[in-house]
């Protein structure tokens, strides 16, 4: 693989690839040469738009839907991935779901939904396709968690919760797989714009970051590169916001 196409020949699925971090992901994992699964929850349109800027641009892509909800989306979700393009190399656990409510507020059925999405999906997507990349000795996990897994945030208990226990499965399946050629990470946002998931009013909200602005989902993006072309580089939760949590 050249440096200028790090991914060459690599097949990445993307959760939540229609949204705003997942759209800037998705684009920047085929312009470095992997062919893209563009995994969507309802926007079939946005997820299409996707596609077909990457395909223009000359790479492979599909979209797929998923409601990761459901407990066996994330297995019918890869064999469609499986299908359409190989054996998926790189993993990105985008997706996520996010209700502002207080902690009196948040019934069962909000925590086992969100419970769902963004961390029992990620779980069973890694456990479906590790076993692939293990085999093979090279892939890529990442998990996309938050700011709040750290500071408990603004969303609320059961978007923090949800967050912090992908730290958890990033550290636990890192060391394992780090003698097989896979490298596990998260990548933990702050207020990024234009991904629809911001708790509260933008105009209020970038008092609250250092760096006097909210993010940009290209900013994301471009760490995630870094980190996913990096083999020296797991078992890692890097953070993008602003310096809103130095640590």
């Amino acid at each position: 693989m050249g440096a200028e196409h790090p991914l060459e020949g690599r097949v990445a699925l993307v959760t939540g690839g229609s949204g705003g971090i997942g759209r800037a992901l998705s684009r920047r994992l085929a312009a470095a040469g992997a062919a893209v699964a563009v995994s969507y929850g309802a926007n079939a349109a946005a997820a299409g738009e996707v596609v077909r800027e990457i395909a223009s641009a000359g790479q492979r892509a599909v979209a797929i839907g998923a409601d990761l909800r459901q407990v066996d989306a994330p297995e019918v979700l890869v064999a469609g991935v499986e299908q359409a393009l190989g054996p998926v190399d790189v993993l990105v656990a985008n997706a996520g779901v996010s209700r502002r409510l207080e902690f009196d507020d948040i019934d069962l059925e909000t925590w086992d939904e969100t419970l769902a999405v963004n961390l029992r999906a990620p779980f069973l997507l890694a456990r479906r396709t590790i076993p692939g990349m293990r085999a093979r000795r090279w892939g890529r996990v990442l998990f996309m968690s938050s700011v709040a897994a750290f500071t408990g945030g603004l969303v609320g208990a059961h978007y923090a919760a949800s967050k912090a226990g992908l730290h958890g499965l990033t550290h636990y399946l890192a060391r394992r797989l780090a003698p097989f050629g896979v490298t596990v990470n998260a990548i933990a946002p702050a207020l990024i714009a234009e991904t629809g998931m911001l708790p509260g009013d933008p105009g209020d909200l970038h008092r609250l970051v250092p760096v006097g602005r909210l993010g940009r989902p290209e900013e994301v993006a471009d760490l995630t590169l870094a980190v996913l072309t990096n083999a020296y580089v797991t078992n890692q939760v890097l953070s993008v916001d602003g310096g809103t949590h130095p640590r």
